[in-house]
């Protein structure tokens, strides 16, 4: 599993089957959306730590809005981020995460397009619900060119990082207690892997913007089958309302670790009832 989702990425809509249309009515993947509507603009600055040195490194952004895929209603949301270059001279960072999601939140479409450092890779998922089971095609293009293609079929629900992540936002932690998990598979161009999201209470966090926000803690893991262990990938902070709307992220990455804080929020669905005074 390639865990490039941890600063952002960078995807672009590219292929997609002409002759498919997507039948989501009796798909038992959907869930409600409370968190966001279409219009939503969320803006970020990038901070790597290098050499124990914490240096602003660039932006990024998250966008949702309403869309069509292959005629259904959907939401599509994309994640990028951009290093400056002041980092690129030690390590390129060009990366996009696309998803479409139907606006019943069942999985249609992923990409993800990464250039980091010298390498560049596209993972590609596509998403179907016939006789009620999840079926994906997945897509690989390496870092050497060559691509791999490859289908299956699931009886349970199967996600992407950027399609969980949005549906991740509606869930409602009212009753949940510090370690409650949420389980659930997650999937890339080539493979799929036991993930979850863990609880860890709440704290005040603040934002680039100057504000502070009662946030809940979470935590993104993946289970690594070389260490028989589920990493850390991802620790997020999210408003405590009914927005969830991601205010910081601590990446754990390949080559060190990373940050990202809140600069700007637009388009928000619910009012903003976090901000601590």
């Amino acid at each position: 599993m390639k865990h490039q989702f941890n600063t952002g990425k960078t995807w672009i809509l590219s292929l997609l089957f002409m002759l498919w249309l997507p039948n989501i009515s009796n798909a038992q993947c959907t869930f409600r959306n409370t968190a966001f509507k279409s219009g939503e603009f969320l803006t970020y600055n990038l901070y790597y730590n290098w050499k124990f040195i914490w240096v602003k490194a660039g932006l990024a952004t998250m966008s949702t809005v309403e869309s069509n895929y292959k005629g259904t209603p959907s939401y599509r949301c994309s994640l990028t981020t951009r290093g400056n270059n002041k980092v690129d001279e030690m390590f390129v960072l060009r990366d996009t995460l696309l998803c479409y999601s139907s606006t019943e939140m069942a999985p249609l479409y992923y990409r993800k397009g990464a250039r980091e450092g010298k390498r560049y890779y596209v993972d590609e998922i596509f998403y179907t619900y016939d006789n009620g089971k999840c079926n994906v095609r997945q897509h690989s293009q390496h870092n050497d060119g060559t691509h791999t293609w490859q289908k299956h079929t699931y009886d349970d629900c199967i996600y992407d990082m950027l399609n969980m992540f949005i549906r991740a936002r509606s869930f409602n932690p009212e009753n949940w207690k510090k370690g409650y998990t949420v389980d659930f598979p997650i999937a890339d161009g080539d493979s799929r892997t036991p993930a979850k999201i863990r609880y860890r209470g709440k704290t005040n966090i603040k934002a680039d913007n100057g504000k502070k926000y009662r946030c809940l803690q979470l935590s993104y893991l993946e289970y690594e089958k070389d260490d028989d262990k589920f990493k850390n990938i991802v620790d997020f902070y999210v408003t405590d309302d009914e927005n969830h709307i991601p205010i910081r992220l601590d990446m754990f990455l390949r080559f060190g670790s990373a940050k990202a804080f809140l600069v700007n929020i637009k388009g928000e669905r619910n009012p903003i009832t976090s901000v601590v005074k």
